[in-house]
């Protein structure tokens, strides 16, 4: 199946380009921003080899949807989506953070409470919790934003303000938002009879000072998400969760001896493997917005586009 896994476009008024693991940003004219989101797969910080049918598409129009569900709570970087796999918004200056918060002890945090920890970047972990696991409130837990390739790193919010990544005035604003967002995030997939595990955010500041929402929101790569209904039967028997995020992947990689690590190789991504991943994906669109896929024209992805764009651009 065709994907987009690259772009090389050139559009009037373009300045740079940012290519990150997934998205492909394009700075116009000094105040737009079109973000592509391609078919990409990211696991482990690592990019993986092949794209995966309908991702980019997927992600986009979940991020999409999510906006405009709390841009009432928050203000957000998003003017319009001209294509499935494209937004256009208002150029920020990304904070050098991700705002992190975790609902229960699951990935990340769980494997690090299993190897014996019980801080996550600077916050405490309740003894005798179990995999999976309600902390008694959302904890947030930032990240260093990494480089396309690099590993982001936990960091606490005392070395954030200590090395003045953060301001403490703004730091107080993105802590702020970010319980906003996973309690509506939180409702949202209530409504869907899904748990919101954990997820991040990323924030940036607009030429006129104003702290706003960029990148994507409430979506199978950014959240993990839980099915609530038998979650505390599972949890009781010392089940696995039944989830819907983008860990199937990992413990795939996991069980085939990739974890990221150097030295490791990603393994092998079947044909077969990857129409299993991309139905997955539109499982998730699915049950994430409670409305039907529509699968985007995949003939020719680069030109479709591309004439989405430049017809925005020309007529904005």
């Amino acid at each position: 199946m065709n994907t987009i896994t690259d772009t090389n476009f050139n559009f009037p008024g373009q300045q740079s380009v940012y290519k990150g693991k997934v998205r492909e940003v394009y700075a116009i004219n000094d105040d737009l921003l079109v973000m592509i989101a391609s078919d990409r797969l990211s696991a482990f910080d690592v990019v993986m080899p092949k794209g995966i049918p309908y991702k980019g598409q997927i992600l986009n129009q979940i991020a999409t949807k999510m906006m405009k569900a709390t841009e009432d709570l928050v203000p957000n970087w998003l003017l319009a989506t001209p294509d499935p796999n494209v937004a256009i918004g208002h150029q920020c200056e990304p904070f050098k953070v991700e705002m992190v918060i975790r609902g229960y002890l699951s990935g990340h945090a769980a494997r690090e409470y299993r190897a014996g920890k019980r801080m996550l970047c600077g916050v405490p972990m309740p003894e005798g919790m179990k995999e999976n696991d309600k902390f008694p409130a959302p904890i947030i837990t930032p990240a260093t934003k990494a480089e396309k390739g690099d590993h982001d790193e936990d960091i606490s919010r005392e070395e954030i303000l200590n090395h003045g990544i953060v301001s403490e005035e703004d730091y107080v604003v993105l802590e702020d938002y970010t319980r906003k967002l996973f309690q509506r995030g939180t409702e949202i997939a209530a409504q869907r009879g899904l748990i919101l595990v954990d997820t991040k955010y990323e924030f940036g500041k607009t030429k006129d000072g104003k702290i706003v929402l960029i990148d994507e929101i409430h979506t199978p790569d950014s959240s993990r998400y839980f099915y609530a209904e038998g979650y505390q039967e599972r949890q009781d028997k010392g089940e696995k969760q039944k989830q819907l995020s983008k860990e199937f992947v990992r413990q795939w990689l996991i069980s085939n001896g990739f974890q990221g690590l150097e030295g490791q190789s990603v393994p092998h991504m079947s044909d077969d493997y990857i129409k299993t991943v991309s139905d997955r994906y539109i499982e998730l669109y699915e049950n994430i917005t409670g409305e039907s896929f529509e699968r985007a024209d995949l003939s020719s992805i680069q030109e479709r586009i591309e004439n989405n764009v430049l017809q925005f651009l020309q007529t904005n």
